[in-house]
């Protein structure tokens, strides 16, 4: 499994998640606007989370939904600015990858994030559709994620 630097931990288990951090992180990113309640909904209710600890400090996440056999989205992977560059956004996805190596592993992603997901090993999906919640919809167009 993936080594991380000294000081740093992997967590597997959603009950240990700090939902507020969690929150704060994706809200930082304009990746979700949920409160850490809701965060803590989602991210218990999904097959498997991913985070990275320093200490009581949350440094990323990343959240599944599988059905470990086939089928795999990766959902919400999320690294705090000051710790960029360092390659802890690879060290979670390669841990999520080994987790569920064997299946099909899909996510969508921002247009500015595409490159790097193609490195990790991704390939452009051609036919992927997508049915938005109303609301969401609009802000996916103007990102660039749907025509």
């Amino acid at each position: 499994m993936e080594k991380l630097p000294a000081g740093l931990r992997f967590v597997e288990k959603a009950e240990e998640g700090d939902y507020a951090q969690v929150a704060a992180l994706l809200n930082d990113f304009g990746l979700d606007d949920h409160d850490a309640a809701t965060q803590r909904q989602i991210f218990t209710n999904s097959t498997g989370v991913e985070f990275i600890y320093q200490g009581a400090t949350l440094i990323a996440c990343g959240r599944v939904l599988s059905d470990r056999i086939t089928q795999t989205a990766v959902y919400n992977i999320a690294v705090r600015r000051d710790f960029h560059d360092q390659h802890l956004g690879s060290a979670l996805m390669r841990r999520i990858l080994e987790r569920y190596h064997g299946t099909t592993i899909t996510l969508h992603t921002h247009p500015n994030t595409v490159a790097w997901y193609r490195r990790l090993g991704f390939h452009h999906l051609k036919t992927g559709m997508i049915i938005f919640s109303q609301p969401d919809s609009q802000w996916f167009q103007d990102e660039g994620f749907i025509d």
